[in-house]
């Protein structure tokens, strides 16, 4: 009698166990995912998931191994070092990153995202680290390279007179030529809103395939930020096209370039803001600025 309790226990335990697993393996709790789970210092996760799209050169972009490099991937390693966390960097398409953070794909957006009033109903950003205006690029050869606009920018936040009479110059130049943008950027928003009446709108799904139809002829005129224009512009592919016209920031085009996390992160947010401003403070963010772009466009 003996041997068959004995088997009806071991018979028990062995159930008992295989329904465990069962349970871990439907709930996730695998071991990488325990070690996904586990909190930095503060509460922050670890390692820190960040999205970035790789292919917006110099901020963020693929080298011929494979890795993502750049600006911001420089910037973000260095953010997550002072927050005591590791990064885990999740290549990611632009358009549809949001949606994806919110779904909880990762913790943070770090690709050269613009902090505007209409993301901010989305989301949350942290501190702008970066802000450089957007500027028009055409063909040297181009009759509005030659044109004089009589000012060198143009802030939407407050359109002066002599902005107003730059603008209306630029679109009386531009009336029926064909203008690319990156699709879901602010410098599409500002094509659709002040552009839309007198040129054909074009859309990318990356700013390399921009620049690659403004070298073949298919789009005459492209619209982007300066530092990612002069990544292209400093290439040998680059050398027969200029900027013309003011640059434009302001109104839309937001207030800088900031990390985008989801809403309700309190802790996440406060420790993504320290490590900015301490980066400020003590040299770093303008050290990896004037590295990457050759200038600095750090934010105070």
């Amino acid at each position: 009698m003996i041997r068959p309790s004995g088997g009806v226990e071991l018979m028990k335990k062995l159930m008992a166990a295989l329904a465990l697993a069962s349970v871990m393996a439907l709930s996730g709790c695998g071991k990488e995912e325990a070690k996904q789970a586990a909190p930095a210092p503060g509460g922050i996760p670890n390692p820190l998931r960040v999205a970035t799209e790789g292919a917006y050169p110099p901020y963020n972009m693929v080298d011929a191994s494979g890795n993502l490099i750049g600006f911001e991937i420089d910037m973000m390693k260095d953010v997550c070092k002072r927050m005591g966390t590791e990064c885990q960097f999740i290549a990611q398409a632009w358009d549809g990153m949001i949606p994806a953070l919110q779904a909880g794909r990762f913790d943070a957006i770090v690709a050269g995202m613009s902090i505007t009033e209409e993301r901010l109903a989305a989301v949350d950003f942290s501190k702008g680290y970066t802000t450089t205006p957007a500027y028009l690029v055409s063909t040297n050869a181009n009759p509005l390279q030659e044109a004089d606009y009589g000012i060198e920018r143009i802030d939407l936040t407050e359109i002066s007179p002599d902005e107003q009479a730059a603008l209306d110059k630029i679109k009386g130049l531009l009336k029926g030529k064909v203008l690319g943008v990156q699709t879901s950027t602010i410098h599409a928003n500002f094509a659709d809103t002040y552009l839309a009446d007198v040129v054909d709108i074009r859309r990318y799904e990356t700013q390399e395939n921009l620049a690659l139809d403004l070298q073949t002829g298919r789009v005459e005129v492209g619209l982007a930020d300066a530092i990612t224009w002069n990544a292209f512009l400093q290439r040998p592919e680059g050398k027969d096209f200029s900027y013309f016209g003011p640059g434009f920031d302001g109104g839309l085009f937001g207030r800088g370039q900031g990390i985008a996390i989801a809403k309700g992160r309190p802790e996440l947010l406060a420790a993504l803001d320290k490590a900015i401003a301490d980066m400020k403070a003590d040299g770093t963010m303008k050290n990896l600025s004037v590295q990457w772009f050759g200038f600095d466009s750090s934010m105070p």
